[in-house]
């Protein structure tokens, strides 16, 4: 593996999202999706090289993910194979945002390669999603994690999950170690309060920033918010645009951090607060060319 020190190694599912289709209660359309394959899919459209290392299956829906994640320039070579089946997420839309019920058992989806010895090649390592608390993936995000965290730059976004099919009871405490591991978090208000419930989700950010991590704090409609390590939090609106689909957007945003990272940031975690306020703009963007539309493709704002 010779890699790219600027490419990003994305670790995690690459799964099918069952959306309910307008107007038709009974009727659900089934697009891909999973976190991290969103993000893969997100820093390729934003001209970063991203190299996905997740397992597709044998089915139907894994080529359907796999002509999204190749027509969008993402690297699979790092991809494993299986002939199990791709695992399903329903959504289920709601005021406050979009759950999800899972089907992860038995799936190709989170037959996970170790690629820990290959993670000095790049730049920066994603880790998030569900495969962070869906064994056997588990055991390789966190293995894969640790060697980020000594010889490369470590993203977590936790991404919390909360559904009984997924990691009864034990799901939180592995987030909350990754998030220990991480140079950069990026986070919901609502991930923080499901990781730490007792700390109101600013808190949690100072002490994470405190212990020398960059953490970034997305607020929905309130806009994001950026701590740097050493320096005082910076904070943005959110962009005013008329939703369509907020499946995605986050997704979206972490994509836009780390294109910025990767190509304004030199990869550096201390930011200043202009530096910490133009990274929150171009992720705000980024997001923001998702929510006004029915997929989870971003489009590049004009200027980075």
């Amino acid at each position: 593996m010779t890699g790219v020190p600027d490419a990003v190694l994305v670790l995690g599912e690459a799964l099918i999202d069952l959306v309910p289709v307008a107007g038709e209660p009974d009727v659900r359309c089934a697009q891909p999706g999973g976190a991290p394959a969103n993000v893969a899919v997100g820093l390729a459209r934003l001209g970063r090289q991203a190299v996905f290392a997740g397992a597709l299956g044998g089915d139907g829906f894994a080529r359907t993910i796999e002509r999204r994640l190749t027509d969008a320039g993402v690297d699979l070579s790092l991809c494993a194979r299986s002939a199990l089946p791709t695992a399903l997420a329903v959504a289920d839309p709601g005021e406050t945002g979009t759950g999800y019920h899972f089907h992860v058992q038995d799936t190709a989806t989170f037959q996970l390669p170790d690629h820990s010895a290959d993670i000095a090649h790049f730049g920066a390592v994603y880790v998030g999603g569900l495969a962070g608390v869906v064994d056997p993936a588990a055991q390789t995000v966190a293995s894969t994690a640790g060697a980020a965290a000594r010889r490369s730059l470590l993203v977590v976004d936790p991404n919390v999950r909360e559904d009984r099919t997924v990691a009864p009871g034990r799901g939180p405490a592995l987030l909350r170690e990754l998030c220990d591991l991480a140079h950069v978090v990026k986070a919901s208000d609502e991930d923080l309060a499901r990781l730490w419930p007792d700390t109101a989700p600013d808190d949690s950010c100072r002490r994470l920033a405190g212990e020398g991590r960059l953490v970034v704090l997305t607020r929905g409609a309130q806009g994001a918010a950026a701590y740097p390590p050493d320096g005082p939090p910076v904070s943005v609106p959110a962009v005013p645009v008329e939703v369509v689909n907020t499946i995605g957007a986050g997704d979206a945003f972490m994509a836009g951090v780390l294109a910025w990272l990767g190509t304004v940031g030199g990869w550096e975690r201390a930011l200043s607060p202009e530096r910490a306020e133009a990274m929150l703009e171009y992720a705000s963007r980024v997001a923001a060319s998702v929510v006004t539309q029915t997929g989870t493709e971003p489009s590049a704002p004009a200027h980075l």
